[in-house]
């Protein structure tokens, strides 16, 4: 099941959107505003953003420009501004695709059916100064060299190299990994962490300089440029 974050301040827009995915088999995360949305992405995923334009305190673009600093989940936004300029503006700055209100159901399906299938064709690795984290086959490279990790250990690398230079407390990896209802602990997250680094040590990355611990919130992949 697909999850779409609807972004809009007008509930009865939310509404609508919701009555018309929720029946094909999206689950349905409402925000009312962006602050909210950027604040649901920093510590859950989403498959897809459902963004609207013209809200009060931080507006479509502003949201989706703040989105794009950590996430690259799908965004389409959602206006009632059908001009071009403003069309180029949100795709420039980080949207996948756009529709204009009013649209019917079927526009609307189709659109998000299409940039569901464009995002997951893609070929989902990550590559650091040698290191090569492939999610398609689940594995990792550091020059050619194998690292063997476990699940939980390539997820959290993952989640590091998507999101360079973003410090995670260790509630938020188990957020992030786990669920909500999770039974599993902040220590649980320092082992997967110590056996990260000591088996990139072991292929001669440079786990220390990258992978750093920050004292009293958690954990950081820092990358300097």
């Amino acid at each position: 099941m697909y999850t779409v974050l609807l972004v809009d301040d007008e509930k009865r827009m939310l509404d609508l959107l919701e009555l018309y995915l929720s029946p094909k088999g999206y689950r349905c995360v409402k925000c009312g505003s962006g602050p909210a949305a950027v604040e649901y992405l920093e510590n859950r995923n989403a498959d897809l953003v459902l963004l609207d334009i013209m809200m009060p305190e931080m507006d479509g673009w502003e949201t989706c420009k703040r989105i794009r600093e950590f996430s690259d989940v799908p965004i389409i936004m959602v206006t009632a501004r059908d001009q071009t300029p403003d069309i180029v503006k949100g795709l420039k700055i980080g949207a996948d695709d756009y529709i204009t209100k009013p649209f019917d159901e079927a526009e609307l399906l189709a659109r998000v059916e299409a940039v569901l299938r464009r995002s997951s064709g893609k070929r989902p690795n990550m590559e650091f100064r040698g290191l090569v984290w492939d999610e398609e086959e689940h594995s990792v490279h550091y020059q050619n060299t194998p690292i063997l990790l476990t699940p939980k250990e390539f997820a959290i690398l993952g989640l590091f190299l998507k999101h360079p230079n973003r410090v995670f407390s260790r509630e938020q990896i188990i957020v992030s990994l786990w669920g909500y209802n999770a039974n599993t602990d902040g220590r649980t997250i320092d082992s997967h962490i110590k056996n990260i680094r000591e088996k990139l040590r072991q292929a001669g990355f440079p786990a220390d300089r990258y992978l750093l611990t920050v004292w009293g919130v958690g954990y950081k992949w820092e990358d300097l440029g």
